[in-house]
């Protein structure tokens, strides 16, 4: 968190000065970068976390599929 607090980069998405980065998801356009995290960090729109179980609740195929390639990308990364 407190890398975040320190960022030039979220400190220029916070102003609006960060480069647009525009892309298409099924039929929703986006503007603005995003990134994986985990679940220690804030509930940000830019900040992509793994979907959890909820309340015992299964994930669903799909969902399940999402959290496992956002998983293993993030590992990449770090």
């Amino acid at each position: 968190i407190n890398v975040l607090n320190r960022s030039p980069l979220f400190a220029r998405l916070v102003s609006r000065d960060a480069p647009t980065c525009n892309y298409k998801i099924m039929d929703n356009e986006y503007s603005m970068r995003y990134y994986l995290t985990d679940g220690i960090y804030p509930e940000w729109a830019t900040l992509v976390k793994s979907i959890k179980e909820k309340n015992g609740v299964p994930l669903t195929r799909k969902q399940a599929h999402f959290t496992k390639a956002q998983e293993a990308a993030r590992k990449d990364i770090e």
